[in-house]
């Protein structure tokens, strides 16, 4: 009986999945970040709006 629902499973793995989505966004942005300025700085970082 248990097995014939796998909405709470589907949907379980469908958070882990955007989760690391955004983990991978972030990462990328961090190294693109310290690829510019040579820092991960915040405070630097603000000096890229613009």
């Amino acid at each position: 009986h248990r097995l014939s629902s796998l909405d709470g499973q589907v949907f379980t793995i469908f958070i882990i999945t955007v989760a690391a989505g955004e983990a991978a966004v972030g990462l990328a942005i961090i190294i693109q970040l310290y690829r510019l300025k040579s820092t991960v700085n915040v405070d630097e970082a603000r000096e890229l709006n613009g």
